[in-house]
């Protein structure tokens, strides 16, 4: 989710002691840590409460199904990976392309 290294999180450790001072910094931290964890609960309860409306067939349901990119790029890969999808059959007297070979091209049909 955040792509935060080594050197920025000593960079924000040196930033948070010179702005809020050594004295008052695990105050601070105890703060922040309480606040994170309500809202890990708090998403989990919305989770747990919206699995309960939808019922029993979306008991499996993850937040992360909800996004319209996730959902598209699921489909998308459960497409390519369907056995029964098969190649379109070549025309009479047509053969496959070679490795590196280009399709033909006609400029009256573009």
């Amino acid at each position: 989710m955040f792509d935060v290294g080594p050197l920025e999180v000593l960079v924000l450790l040196v930033v948070a002691i010179v702005v809020f001072g050594p004295d008052r910094l695990p105050e601070f931290a105890r703060q922040a840590a309480r606040f994170l964890n309500q809202l890990r609960k708090l998403a989990q309860t919305a989770q747990t409460e919206l699995r309960n409306e939808l019922g029993p067939e979306y008991a499996d349901l993850k937040l992360s199904d909800l996004d319209p990119r996730q959902a598209i790029r699921k489909h998308i890969l459960e497409a390519m990976d369907d056995d029964d999808i098969a190649a379109a059959p070549l025309a009479a007297g047509q053969k496959p392309l070679e490795l590196n070979e280009r399709p033909p091209f006609d400029p009256d049909a573009t």
